[in-house]
């Protein structure tokens, strides 16, 4: 029987419970220090994004074979420690037969750039006090405008028949060649300069980090919008506060930081928060990208089996 260390939710999935009838599951909730005092002689652990799996994690996980990530960005994950240790590791970023089903990382993306534009949370809140001021918040259509994508893979191609769909003209960059009718390719520069809305969705590596920096934004228009539901390095933040307090762009939207795993205290002081509480240029989501129902229940049922298969074949 093996120790399995769990630090997903998985209340809507009582599924993986059964598929570890016959290990010794632990369920605890996403918080460091609880993860921490559990992980010693566990065998195995199903890895929440909230928590980073760091040299002090590693020092005290003194047993652990497989570590089970359902989540397609690993950047709370010390990948070449991890090696080091000999510990086996798994994600679904190239589990294309499961993740070509998820769309909603991209939806996301629309609902953010929408929520923006439209001053969705302002608007509301003041309905709510029933104050019905049509006027006040008068936004822009997406019909017409150009929609740059940077990173034209899975999700970007999902953003890009989004955008077609909204008639809009898409304009997009990426490494790899690609060929769709209706997606203009460029530089990534050139993205910068004629988009009026641009998405981020490229996976956060060496060559990604600060990839949007102060000379990306000072090519932007000034009235253009940056979503980003990637990660947080690939923005540089500094550089996007700078950016939106001297208004040399119109806004952004992030599902996405630098820091997501830091405790409440420290969070809630996170530069990027901090200014979005005072400014309406800025608006963020606590990385629900990939959080509906369809993709947790696939993604953590899908690596609940795969740890499985591992511990019963050593």
């Amino acid at each position: 029987m093996f120790k399995i260390l769990n630090s997903l939710d998985i209340s809507g999935v009582p599924e993986v419970n059964e598929i570890f009838k016959n290990h010794n599951l632990v369920n605890v909730e996403a918080d460091r220090k609880v993860v921490l005092s559990e992980i010693e002689n566990c065998d195995a652990y199903l890895a929440s994004a909230a928590i980073e799996v760091d040299k002090e994690f590693l020092e005290k996980a003194n047993k652990l074979k497989v570590i089970g990530s359902p989540s397609t960005g690993t950047d709370h994950m010390d990948l070449e420690l991890i090696k080091q240790k000999g510990i086996i590791c798994y994600d679904i970023s190239k589990e294309f037969d499961l993740i070509n089903s998820f769309t909603a990382t991209s939806e996301l993306a629309f609902t953010l750039l929408l929520s923006l534009i439209r001053k969705i949370v302002p608007a509301s809140l003041d309905a709510k006090n029933g104050i019905w001021s049509r006027e006040k918040y008068s936004g822009t259509q997406l019909f017409n405008k150009t929609f740059g994508i940077i990173g034209l893979g899975r999700l970007g191609e999902i953003s890009a028949r989004i955008a077609k769909g909204f008639g809009m003209n898409v304009i997009a960059c990426d490494i790899k060649e690609k060929n769709i009718p209706y997606v203009k390719m460029m530089d990534l520069l050139s993205v910068a300069k004629q988009s009026d809305f641009i998405s981020v969705h490229v996976h956060l590596n060496k060559e990604t980090v600060n990839l949007v920096d102060k000379a990306f934004f000072r090519n932007m228009k000034k009235s253009a919008l940056i979503v980003n539901t990637s990660r947080g390095k690939i923005i540089n933040e500094k550089d996007l506060i700078i950016a939106l307090k001297e208004n040399e762009i119109g806004g952004a939207c992030l599902d996405v930081i630098d820091g997501e795993w830091l405790e409440p205290n420290a969070l809630f002081q996170h530069p990027l928060i901090k200014y979005s509480r005072s400014n309406n240029n800025l608006i963020l989501s606590p990385h629900i990208g990939g959080a509906t129902k369809e993709s947790i229940y696939g993604a953590r049922i899908f690596m609940a089996k795969k740890i499985a298969t591992f511990l019963n074949v050593i």
